[in-house]
């Protein structure tokens, strides 16, 4: 078998509890030693360990979670597969803050009714926790006051914006930014054939594109409250957009070659986040955001900054690159 390029994910001793934790299970582990050997969809790693679905399941969304797994929907013999792959090869543990080798993580996680701007367009529409915000299909309800509740929100078109605050000290410059959430495309009711071309943008940049095949349905979502109907959209997938001094990429795959220089990240800067659909996409599919309280994982939107401190000199540097990458 062909040996697969994979990553080197390297942990600050401060930042490395919750892979500590994932870690922290003979079943997980077992599941990592499957993956190294070659990729397998659920039921396949259901049947090599002796367990349920469902209780495999919640042990892969635990190794998403830490960066340790990635996990795309294709196509099988009875609908969609969960198709599951080792993410990293290695693991890289810093003890010591070494200014030279330590990378320190600044994480801001964004509630997705805290949008500072929206276009929604077709089937959309807003719920919180406990009840569905304004009416269904139509966009005016996307300025209900209590949209900050929203757990979950679809558009059959247009787009979201978001503004994360970035309180960087001003003598740090930003080497790798990554924008974590769970998504899916969005069509009336669910539809396991339903592509969408779902696209980000930083500081108005167009990062990367993913084409989510499905409007996940007809599997209860873990979080999602009893009230929710089951003929709607039930769960999304995990992605990470990420961008750094080599590129671009979704879920460690590449995706363009914006840089992270062209995002003009700065400290004390606020930082500009847009998910959508262009209205040139080849698969025009919609999306669907899923909160902490919605879906399959119990997170936000994550924005993760991973900087390093300059020394004078070097900050210098940084500030003229950022003048020439504007110019």
């Amino acid at each position: 078998m062909a040996r697969r390029t994979l990553k080197t994910l390297s942990l600050a001793s401060a930042d490395a509890l919750e892979t500590f934790k994932a870690l922290a299970s003979d079943v997980r582990i077992q599941i990592l030693r499957e993956l190294a050997e070659t990729d397998l969809n659920i039921a396949e790693l259901g049947g090599r360990l002796g367990m349920s679905q469902p209780t495999v399941t919640r042990h892969v969304q635990a190794l998403e979670a830490a960066g340790l797994v990635a996990s795309e929907y294709l196509p099988g013999q009875q609908g969609l597969q969960k198709r599951c792959r080792l993410a990293v090869s290695h693991l890289h543990l810093m003890l010591e803050d070494d200014e030279q080798t330590a990378r320190p993580v600044e994480t801001v996680s964004m509630p997705i009714g805290l949008y500072t701007l929206a276009v929604p367009g077709g089937t959309c529409g807003l719920a919180s926790r406990s009840k569905f915000i304004g009416f269904l299909d139509k966009p005016l309800s996307f300025f209900d006051p209590e949209r900050a509740s929203a757990q979950i929100l679809w558009m059959g078109s247009g787009f979201v914006e978001y503004t994360f605050p970035n309180d960087l000290p001003t003598g740090c410059t930003v080497e790798r930014l990554e924008l974590q959430m769970e998504v899916c495309s969005e069509a009336p009711d669910y539809n396991l054939d339903w592509p969408s071309d779902i696209t980000v943008w930083i500081n108005g940049v167009e990062v990367a594109t993913w084409t989510c095949p499905s409007d996940f349905g007809g599997v209860r979502g873990l979080l999602n409250p009893d009230w929710w109907p089951e003929h709607m959209t039930q769960h999304g997938a995990l992605k990470v957009f990420s961008t750094d001094a080599g590129g671009s990429a979704v879920d460690g795959s590449p995706a363009s070659p914006v840089t992270i220089d062209q995002l003009m990240v700065a400290p004390q800067q606020p930082i500009v986040v847009r998910i959508g659909v262009k209205p040139d996409a080849a698969h025009q599919g919609g999306f669907n955001l899923f909160g902490s309280g919605f879906g399959n994982y119990p997170q936000d939107l994550v924005l993760r900054l991973h900087f390093r401190k300059l020394d004078g000199a070097r900050r210098q540097a940084a500030l003229e690159s950022r003048a020439d990458t504007a110019d």
